[in-house]
């Protein structure tokens, strides 16, 4: 009988540890954004659950959606791929091609139907019969159609899969768009950013693994654990913002400094990702830390408002930036002031009824 293999039938035939088999869960458990007392559950969910097939395929896009995934640090990719999932068709990582990987493609809908995780990078083309983006043989909006209808859940990886991508920036001749109108009723996760977070990437396709449901979203279709926070509320720059201090210029003092690159570009203020919380390559760093403005890779349009290093056209409800910073500072002031005098009076209340006291 064909029994597909938990994680844990894995690290048993692999001869590992069950230390090591409960640190990765541990190591799920946090990088999927649960508390510590959902460890428990985690451990059971991978002891008990087979590995969950994944199908991989690409549209319209460039790779590096891919090229992020294989530098997942925590779980390394390669643990992922060959311990935490059954990855039946990719077509980066397979060394199979041609019509037998093809067919190797349709035996897995058939054989895992409604029951496979489908992972799409890349925009659909629509126009002209969708010609400019072919997969197989045909158009991708047909594989794509074909493939989502029978999967489980569907998680669209990058920008490009999300809204589009540089594809669907203006004119947009090929009509390109985001796969979440060709899915039908399939739950589709969307994981933008270009590309995104490796890590958020593993995170998101475990959580789906092991609990076999769709995380959190918020109301673009993202998981509310990664993309729950602005680029500007974990943003280290952030108290240069709030004190009104900003670069002019990438070469001034005050960039070299540290100080806010807002007037140099950052999106940070209207951009949602974790960028800010677990940085790129195992926490190394991210573009504000290198020295560059958010380009807000994570918005669904971001390439049709270049230039990308002028100024955001409006704060929303706080108005002129330059003055934030001043307000700020006087409000701070105020509430020192009052702090002060305050205290002075609770001083003289004391000392004035311990001595009717003596």
């Amino acid at each position: 009988m064909d029994k597909r293999e938990s994680m844990w039938d894995v690290y048993l035939r692999k001869g590992m540890s069950r230390r090591s088999f409960v640190k990765s869960c541990v190591a799920l458990t946090s990088l999927m954004g649960l508390s510590t007392d959902q460890v428990s559950k985690v451990v059971e969910a991978a002891e008990k659950k087979p590995l969950p097939v994944v199908v991989w395929i690409h549209g319209h896009e460039c790779t590096g959606c891919d090229e992020s995934f294989i530098r997942s640090g925590a779980p390394l990719a390669s643990d992922l791929v060959l311990s935490q999932i059954a990855l039946e068709y990719d077509h980066l990582l397979a060394a199979a091609s041609g019509e037998p990987f093809e067919a190797h493609l349709e035996e897995t809908i058939n054989k895992y139907k409604g029951q496979y995780i489908l992972c799409v990078e890349g925009a659909v083309c629509t126009k002209d019969n969708g010609v400019y983006c072919m997969s197989g043989g045909k158009p991708f909006i047909e594989t794509l159609q074909h493939a989502a209808h029978n999967a489980a859940a569907v998680i669209a990886y990058g920008t490009c899969a999300a809204s589009g991508g540089i594809q669907a920036a203006k004119p947009n001749p090929t009509g390109s768009s985001g796969i979440s109108h060709f899915t039908g009723k399939t739950p589709v996760v969307n994981v933008p950013g270009c590309p995104p977070i490796p890590e958020v990437m593993t995170g998101v396709v475990m959580h789906v693994a092991l609990f076999g449901t769709v995380p959190p979203l918020d109301n673009e279709g993202r998981p509310k654990q990664f993309y729950g926070n602005r680029i500007h509320d974990t943003c280290y720059r952030r108290p240069f913002f709030d004190a009104g201090m900003f670069a002019e210029r990438f070469d001034d003092a005050g960039a070299k400094a540290g100080w806010c690159l807002y007037k140099l570009g950052c999106r940070g203020p209207e951009t949602y990702n974790s960028c800010g919380n677990l940085r790129w390559f195992q926490g190394m760093s991210y573009p504000i830390q290198s020295g560059a403005p958010c380009i807000g890779c994570s918005n669904a349009h971001f390439w049709d408002e270049d230039p990308m290093t002028t100024r955001m056209p409006e704060y929303g409800p706080l108005g002129n930036v330059d003055k934030i910073g001043a307000a700020l500072a006087v409000g701070t002031a105020a509430g020192v002031a009052v702090h002060g005098a305050m205290s002075v009076i609770q001083k003289q209340k004391r000392e004035a009824e311990e001595h009717e006291k003596e």
